[in-house]
């Protein structure tokens, strides 16, 4: 059985920093491309940012040079530090296991993050 466990979210002011972490069970974790999705209220997923197994990284524009994805294979974990956060950071953030032979891959069930003074 797959199980993918985000941790990590909470209530932080703008400015602000939070580490996620997602650990994963039941996948060889490292062959699997790890992915941090968020969703704000009305708004659709958008991804967040990627990791390969090699530690390749991407990351969307709006993120990019605040947040840092990074993954340990001996832990089966995926982590997500976030600095500098902004209002608009405030969403459901969601980790996501995929490869080729499973490009849909699988979906943790999400941790709260809420920027605001």
């Amino acid at each position: 059985q797959v199980q993918l466990v985000e941790s990590g979210g909470g209530l932080v002011q703008p400015g602000g920093s939070l580490r996620l972490s997602c650990a994963a069970s039941g996948i060889i974790f490292r062959l699997y491309i790890m992915d941090w999705y968020r969703q704000a209220p009305g708004k659709q997923r958008e991804l967040v940012a990627s990791i390969t197994s090699g530690g390749s990284t991407n990351y969307a524009d709006s993120v990019k040079g605040r947040f840092t994805i990074s993954r340990d294979n001996g832990k089966n974990m995926v982590s997500l530090q976030m600095n500098s956060l902004k209002p608009e950071d405030t969403a459901v953030y969601y980790c996501n296991a995929h490869n080729i032979g499973n490009p849909r891959g699988w979906w943790g069930q999400g941790t709260q993050v809420t920027v605001s003074s």
